[in-house]
Formats: structure tokens, sequence, C-alpha cells
């Protein structure tokens, strides 16, 4: 007669599954927990919406080793001062156009849609866009019409996309206070306007 050593019982391991799923339950959840604290808008990583009344530019942090967005002196997005609520009613206009015009089947924002068109998370300080004093009216004028634009004639081509003048001011500060995220450094070939010159 052969006795089952406790480790092959069904009944041990049953008990052991249970135990397993139970704790990684508990530890997914304080993870969790933790990490909306990190990532609320207002905090540290994720600033108010009124940052988009602030300069966002870039720095090389030695310590970290990335790239880290650093909140300078008051510069209004289209030279008007936004109180915290009109700034979050703009920022929130341009993300539900980014959402209803399907921008991620194209672009990508914080790692996440298709890798078919240029990371838009830093957008708001790409060298392309020319300096900043005109980098507003350029990405509204490209939002609204990208057919003959520069930036439209290499590569791949944005379609006109219908977009409003507003809804394009909701993009563009959507994109700037995207920017101002602290992501560790995504994405890591990221040059600001200022560090290419």
């Amino acid at each position: 007669m052969a006795t089952n050593q406790w480790w092959a019982s069904e009944s041990f391991w049953r008990k052991t599954a249970i135990w397993v799923t139970g704790g990684s339950f508990v530890v997914l959840m304080l993870l969790t927990m933790d990490t909306i604290s990190q990532i609320s808008v207002g905090t540290t990583r994720v600033p108010a919406y009124s940052v988009i009344n602030h300069r966002i530019e870039y720095k090389f942090d030695e310590q970290r080793r990335v790239q880290v967005p650093v909140i300078g002196i008051k510069e209004p997005l289209f030279g008007k001062e936004l109180n915290e609520e009109e700034a979050e009613a703009l920022v929130k206009l341009g993300k539900l156009t980014t959402q209803a015009k399907n921008c991620m089947n194209c672009h990508t924002l914080l790692g996440n849609g298709a890798y078919y068109a240029p990371d838009l998370t830093k957008s708001w300080l790409d060298q392309y866009w020319g300096t900043s004093e005109i980098r507003e009216v350029q990405m509204v004028e490209f939002i609204k019409d990208p057919s003959d634009k520069l930036h439209n004639s290499m590569g791949r081509r944005m379609p006109k996309l219908g977009i409003t003048d507003e809804e394009a001011r909701g993009v563009v500060a959507f994109l700037k206070w995207m920017s101002s995220i602290d992501t560790n450094g995504f994405p890591y070939n990221f040059k600001s306007i200022e560090q290419e010159n």
C-alpha cells in the first residue's frame, strides 16, 4: 500500500493556490493605493492643470540619469493666464479631442497607443515647432490643417481631422500639460528645443 506524500496531495495544492491568490490580491491592492497617490493630478510627478501658465523645460538629472521637467517662470498659454478651473477645462477639452479623433491610432501618449506616428508625450517641447515664441500658433495651425505644413511633408502624413480652433487650442494645452509630467525619462531619445541648440 503506497502512501501519498503531503506535497503531492490535491488538498495541499488547492489550499496553496487559494493562499497565493489571496496574498497576491492584497499586495496588488496595496501597490494600487500607493500608485494612485503618485499619479494623481496635483502631485509632484503630475502637476496641477494650471501648470500650463508656466514655462516647461527639461534638464538632465545626473542622479536619476534621466530628463526631468522643470516648471519655470510664468508663461501663460496663448498669452492668457487661466485659473485652475479654466486650465482644467481646456486641458480636458484637449484630452477629449485626442480621444474623439483617435489620435492614439497613430500616436503614443505615455507609451500607450500605436507607433505609426511620433510619440506626443513631450511634443510640446519638440524642436520642430521652432522657438517658444511661435510654438503655440504653429501647433494650433498644424492640428487644424496639417496637409500643407512642413511637418507633414516628411514621411508619413497626418490627415485633416476637422478639428475646430477651440479644440486645437485644447489639444495644445493638453500636450503642454503632458510635457510637465515626470515620466522617469520616457521617451529616452527626447531632446527639448533648448537642448538641441
